[in-house]
This record gives C-alpha cells, sequence and structure tokens, in this order.
C-alpha cells in the first residue's frame, strides 16, 4: 500500500503527464505507479527512474493510487515533489 510519505506531501503530480513534466524538470522525489497499469504507460516512467536516480514504488492498483491521490477515478502513474 501507499506509504504516510505520499500521504501527507503537500506537493504532488498525478497522472502520467505532469508527473513527466516534474520527472523532466528534476522536481520529483518519488514516483508511485499501478501495478495493474498498462506497460506501456509505464515503461518510459520506471526507465526514466532507474537513469536519473529517482526512487519509485509500486501500488496495488490504479483505483489505490487515485484514492490516495484524492480523485474518484484511477491513475497509473503519482509523483511526491521535493520541497
Amino acid at each position: 500500500m501507499l506509504d504516510e510519505t505520499f500521504k501527507q506531501a503537500k506537493n504532488k503530480t498525478v497522472g502520467l503527464k505532469q508527473t513527466q513534466r516534474a520527472l523532466e524538470k528534476g522536481l520529483v522525489r518519488c514516483v508511485y505507479v499501478a501495478k495493474d497499469a498498462e506497460s506501456h504507460v509505464l515503461r518510459p516512467i520506471i526507465e526514466w527512474c532507474r537513469t536519473h536516480d529517482v526512487e519509485h514504488q509500486e501500488v496495488p492498483t490504479m483505483k489505490d493510487l487515485g484514492k490516495a491521490c484524492g480523485i474518484e477515478v484511477g491513475t497509473a502513474v503519482a509523483a511526491v515533489l521535493k520541497d
């Protein structure tokens, strides 16, 4: 499940495009990816995290991740931003 770091974070991104933009700007501390999201969606994000030494964690479902983000739909990717 999601750790308290994500739930307590004030600055987050929700969704693929927002998270990609934040990664490109070097603003991301940790990325959360849903295990049940399509692999072609997750692959570039996970690869970016590996090559740029950004922590990433898996979440069981898109629905769980969306709920933790405070939205009523699922999301494949979310991130906690640096302070």
